[in-house]
């Protein structure tokens, strides 16, 4: 009886060794696995110091770019091209011009028509326009403008009904008041010459006034330049 109990007794603390060992063996692998790697540290402190050294390098580079950009803006090189650009600029009718100049303006004609006249003799048209900016492009005027619009190499002037069309999109309507830039005496004298555009306009009683002004502002075209079939000859 004592050898049976003393056998039950060996099997219930082997049963319980057991199950301790299971619990304890469980708990041991939790804690492996909810525990950070020990490698993981280090491979992050060494993407630390690999992107600091990047860094460097690239504070560097911007240090020492910065350095030419300093440089090549004390150039006198880049002054002169600077001019050049800010004279091509000015000759293309991209900048705000004023100075001395001529103000001209121009309106139907006054006049009552007679039976039989021609009433288109009596209205301004794109060519009264075209003889009058003619004239002072070739009397030495450096800008023009039409109604505030500024003229260009490319600038239409065309009929379209009673009004005029310039620039593409812009419809002007007289008066017509032509703004030029330059001596104003030349200019004047240019216009007013015997037999010259003004006299030809005001026989059909179109009016023109040509006034010298100490003060023309010729504001820059506000449209892009866009050459579709012209290339740079190389």
């Amino acid at each position: 009886m004592e050898k049976k109990s003393y056998y039950w007794i060996i099997v219930l603390v082997g049963l319980v060794m057991g199950i301790i060992l299971a619990l304890q063996f469980r708990v041991t692998s939790n804690i492996a696995r909810n525990a950070p790697a020990v490698d993981r540290p280090i491979a992050l402190a060494r993407e630390l110091e690999k992107a600091r050294n990047s860094r460097d390098q690239l504070q560097k580079k911007v240090d020492e770019l910065r350095e030419r950009l300093d440089q090549a803006a004390a150039s006198p090189e880049l002054a002169r091209v600077k001019e050049e650009l800010d004279r091509a600029r000015e000759q293309a009718g991209l900048t705000d011009l004023q100075g001395p100049g001529v103000e001209v303006t121009l309106n139907d004609s006054s006049n009552e028509l007679q039976p039989g006249d021609n009433p288109n003799f009596y209205v301004l048209h794109d060519g009264d326009v075209l003889s009058i900016i003619n004239e002072l492009k070739a009397a030495g005027a450096k800008a023009i403008s039409i109604n505030g619009r500024r003229i260009i190499t490319t600038t239409e002037v065309r009929c379209i009904g009673p009004t005029i069309l310039v620039n593409k999109n812009q419809r002007l309507s007289p008066p017509f008041i032509i703004s030029a830039l330059g001596d104003p005496d030349t200019l004047a004298n240019s216009l007013k010459m015997k037999s010259g555009v003004v006299d030809s306009l005001r026989v059909w009683g179109i009016q023109v006034d040509v006034k010298k002004v100490d003060k023309v502002v010729i504001p820059a075209y506000p449209g892009g330049l866009v050459f579709e079939y012209a290339r740079p000859k190389n």
